[in-house]
């Protein structure tokens, strides 16, 4: 899912860098080591678009924006598969096939919880949730992967409307498709039937392949004699599935993807950590930095507190099944190599995950962290944070507490994590919070209270040495948020492409209004918007320009970006877009472009966009595609929040 042994950041993760070519090579190296190891076929990219954090994968995917997703969707199929054509025989020895998830709508999950009801209209699947799987079937992903949810009531194993009309006939994806873990099977539990005629069902869909429930190993044949099947039904499944075969050469060769050589020479290298360490700076999200608290100059002492501080098995987050986590290297450790002598590390774990009655009564979340006794833990972290110069705290989630199965309906900061965090502060040392997950937490108290917080989500093999590289300066963090960070569970689902509504709140209001659309106790805007992130210097922006204000078959827009700071910097310059008038409501703001620039200190540069009529285009009532004549608003900045706007007509 984000690597082999190597294991790279949480898809998540990779996609607050917005780097979309090293997206790529993070998969082809993946491809490498998993096709050295005798794996052909993987179930990646998870391609969901996701609203709700409470959802525990959308560690999994790409985050909230169908556009972003589309992009990390294509750059994944091309990484895995090496662009294979098929203009030759065979996959090439180092690609695999790639898989494309949860088809379909799986991350829209009602009330964030796994495995739960979907419902939407057919509008707003296609605007919103269906483009990253067809960007995933017209870069030539050669396998899709239905979910386990309802789709207009029907199970999407056994869908037709969404599997032959829509993946195949609307789309022309020829490949085969299989089912998640079991779903034929679970098309019971949604109410329709038994096995046998769910197989039925399942078969004349456009299911190729049953994962685990043998529905048509052990039914199949029976149906045939029944007359609920034919034999060119049952023919068409299977030559696909052989079709696949074939292109991985398993005919000719089928150990082809079992060589010895290959295992020990291109698993696990110096060049594949390389890359794991930098994807991993580069998806760290800087979220506050009050008084330039970060970078830390490496002198004095340094307090390290925390239960992910010295901690390698949590690094590596969820589905992370080939990882080899005792070569990982800790937090700890990693800080005590860079440090090399120049300043005193002081560690102690100073908590436990949870207070002890949170996990009698749900369990221990994390068996390889040790339990500790909460008071002399407590008292131990406080007694060499007032040593200290600065404290700095490895805090949050553990692995297991977000992917697959793993719903959260409060997303705080633990109970003992956040207690010990506020008696650090309380010392009036400078605290710097790395905050370990997989999705958006809420850290209300920590944005008023701690002066440094960055998200550090679970960076893989790599973390601790990313982390240290970064803490110190050597890297610079420069992620941006790809899903927005709420104050309040009450807000979920909450994302920055919403409808306006009849009475919408104008962004920033703070306080309540009557007869309009807000809550009665939080504001409407979120903690951190989507797109946002801080990094060691700043940028400014100068007043976009279009290249025309009529539009007929393209117009540019230019902004010039200013590195103001004082050292080199990466910005990620965001473009969004909104359709005022038009045949159905749209999205008060829709990302539709962004470039990854590299400034050095006082360097500008111009940063042009082409904005396309396929850019304007969308799917109306009558599932129609195409744009509509009249004005446009097009914003440029650095985040969802802080844009310029200005506007032209499209012709």
């Amino acid at each position: 899912i984000h690597g082999y042994e190597t294991i790279f950041p949480l898809p998540l993760a990779q996609a607050c860098s917005w780097d979309v070519a090293k997206v790529q090579e993070l998969a082809r190296i993946t491809a490498t080591e998993s096709s050295a190891d005798g794996i052909c076929w993987v179930y990646s990219p998870m391609v969901d678009v996701a609203l709700d954090s409470r959802w525990g994968r959308i560690a999994e995917s790409y985050g909230e924006d169908p556009y972003l997703t589309s992009q990390m969707a294509k750059a994944m199929v091309h990484g895995l598969q090496n662009d294979t054509t098929f203009k030759g025989r065979y996959y090439s020895d180092h690609s695999v096939m790639a898989c494309v998830k949860h088809y379909a709508l799986y991350g829209a999950v009602e009330a964030g919880r796994e495995y739960n009801t979907v419902d939407m209209s057919h509008v707003r699947m296609y605007n919103q949730y269906f483009p990253p799987y067809k960007a995933a079937v017209e870069a030539g992903v050669g396998s899709v992967m239905t979910s386990f949810n309802l789709v207009d009531g029907i199970p999407a194993t056994g869908n037709e409307w969404l599997v032959n009309e829509v993946l195949r006939k609307q789309w022309g994806f020829n490949n085969f498709v299989v089912t998640d873990y079991g779903s034929i099977a679970e098309m019971t539990n949604h109410g329709l039937g038994d096995l046998k005629s769910n197989s039925v069902q399942a078969l004349k869909a456009g299911t190729d392949m049953d994962m685990c429930s043998f529905g048509f190993i052990n039914t199949l044949e029976q149906s045939l004699k029944d007359g609920k099947v034919t034999m060119a039904d049952i023919d068409t499944a299977v030559r696909r599935v052989l079709e696949a075969k074939y292109k991985l050469g398993l005919f000719d060769d089928p150990y082809r993807y079992l060589n010895s050589k290959r295992r020990k020479s291109e698993i696990y290298t110096p060049e594949h950590l390389k890359a794991a360490r930098e994807m991993a700076a580069e998806s760290f999200v800087l979220l506050k930095n009050q008084d330039n608290l970060l970078p830390r100059n490496k002198q004095g002492k340094i307090a390290l507190i925390g239960p992910l501080a010295d901690d390698r098995a949590n690094l590596m987050g969820t589905w992370s099944v080939a990882a080899v986590a005792s070569k990982f290297t800790t937090v700890r450790e990693a800080l005590q190599n860079a440090l090399k002598g120049k300043a005193e590390l002081l560690y102690t774990q100073g908590c436990n995950m949870y207070n002890d009655s949170v996990q009698q009564s749900f369990g221990e979340w994390n068996h390889h962290i040790k339990r500790v006794d909460g008071v002399k833990a407590a008292q131990e972290a406080l007694r060499i944070a007032n040593e200290a110069d600065v404290i700095v705290c490895a805090m949050g989630e553990t692995a297991e507490m977000s992917g697959e199965s793993s719903s959260r309906a409060h997303l705080e900061l633990p109970d003992a994590q956040l207690s010990l965090l506020k008696q650090l502060v309380a010392t009036g040392k400078p605290v710097v919070l790395l905050n370990f997950s997989g999705r958006a937490t809420i850290m209300n108290w920590e944005s008023e209270n701690v002066p440094a917080i960055m998200n550090v989500w679970f960076a893989g093999s790599e973390t601790g040495n990313a982390i240290a590289d970064v803490l110190f300066g050597d890297n610079a963090p420069s992620g941006k948020l790809t899903v927005t960070i709420p104050q309040a569970e009450g807000q979920m689902p909450l994302y920055y492409s919403q409808l306006p509504t009849g009475r919408r709140v104008a962004d920033g209001t703070k306080e309540y209004k009557m007869y309009q659309s807000n809550y009665l106790d939080v504001r409407n805007d979120p903690r951190y918007p989507f797109g946002y992130g801080l990094t060691y210097t700043t940028f400014q922006y100068g007043a976009p320009r279009l290249s025309s204000t009529e539009m007929t078959d393209s117009i540019t827009l230019t902004v010039n970006v200013r590195n103001t700071g004082n050292r080199a910097g990466d910005e990620i310059v965001q473009l969004y877009i909104n359709d005022p008038v038009a045949r159905i409501s749209r999205p008060i703001k829709e990302l539709k472009g962004f470039q990854r620039i590299h400034l050095a200190a006082g360097e500008s540069k111009d940063v042009t966009f082409t904005i396309t009529p396929e850019m304007l285009s969308y799917y109306d009532a009558n599932l129609k595609y195409g744009t509509d004549p009249g004005d446009f608003n097009v914003m440029v900045g650095p985040n969802s929040r802080d844009l310029q706007s200005v506007k032209f007509t499209l012709k």
